[in-house]
């Protein structure tokens, strides 16, 4: 007992030969999903950077072969590739801007006691989660609205997202302390001057999150361009690429005139071109990545 409190004071507690082997089979365990989820990616990289014979002939598993730049040169060529990035950068600023404007004006009123009939409210918004009005209906309101091949509707009907929303009214009512709400009353505060004054900044986490959340879907947004976009002018990133995958395939039923240069040339500047759509939104991870897991877990499981 002597021996044993001891060690509890000194803050060392002596692990069992058991608890050293769980730790080691969670240790292997851990590296091998990391492996095989990271590889695909990494394995684009060096496929970028390697001539598309060898990425076809499977001699590209480790390290690139026979080096080149020649894909990153025609992305950079590319004039289309540059259109549907910097019409993404815009969907993407803006689309995230209106995300977090709209989803603030309706999770923090539905995590305030005062608000009347706010179960209704939560009920009714949760109730879009399982039931929507579907592909058609929506196309028609997008059209008589007149937001077809417009901006607007790569913006509004994708404007809120449910369970973020909930993940954020939750966040408000668990983490920011009614007192605090009630001391900005008192000093004279309207609804929305403790809304910027007192909420906002102390909810950080959870703003870092949602951004993370809303700016990756609309990096990756491609259907809505299908569907409410004519103009190629107006597409973003993800349709370019997809474009460049179909045509990837059209070649194989071509005349065969330069056929395999076309191919080489298609295969070459897919790796490159997924390289230079993911590098925004792996830089912009790390910056957020320290409020990731604690905005989540506060606003998912508690209130």
């Amino acid at each position: 007992m002597t021996t044993i409190s001891s060690k509890r004071r000194s803050g060392h507690i002596q692990e069992s030969h058991g608890d050293r082997i769980f730790q080691i089979v969670v240790l292997v365990i851990s590296v091998v999903l990391m492996a095989i989820v990271a590889y695909p990616l990494y394995f684009t990289v060096i496929a970028s950077f390697s001539k598309p014979e060898d990425v076809l002939l499977g001699k590209v598993v480790v390290w690139p072969r026979s080096f080149s730049l020649e894909s990153y040169k025609m992305v950079i060529g590319e004039s289309s590739i540059w259109m549907g990035y910097g019409n993404t950068i815009v969907y993407t600023v803006l689309g995230t801007l209106v995300n977090l404007v709209l989803t603030i004006m309706i999770a923090y009123p539905l995590s305030c006691r005062e608000t009347p009939c706010r179960g209704i409210l939560t009920f009714v918004a949760s109730f879009t989660m399982l039931f929507s009005g579907g592909l058609i209906p929506t196309y028609l309101l997008v059209r008589q609205l007149g937001m077809y091949n417009t901006i607007w509707a790569m913006l509004l009907p994708s404007g809120i997202g449910t369970y973020n929303m909930l993940v954020m009214k939750n966040f408000f009512q668990s983490s920011i302390p009614g007192e605090l709400k009630e001391a900005a009353c008192l000093d004279g505060c309207s609804d929305l001057q403790t809304l910027f004054r007192v909420v906002l900044p102390l909810s950080g986490s959870i703003l870092a999150v949602m951004v993370l959340f809303y700016a990756v879907g609309h990096w990756n947004a491609y259907f809505n361009a299908l569907i409410y976009l004519k103009d190629r002018s107006r597409m973003p990133l993800q349709v370019i690429l997809r474009e460049i995958l179909l045509q990837n395939q059209e070649l194989a039923q071509g005349d065969g005139t330069g056929l395999y240069e076309k191919m080489m040339a298609a295969e070459t500047m897919k790796y490159a071109i997924i390289i230079v759509a993911s590098v925004p939104v792996i830089c912009l991870y790390p910056f957020v990545q320290k409020h990731f897991v604690k905005g989540v877990m506060v606003g998912a499981i508690k209130g």
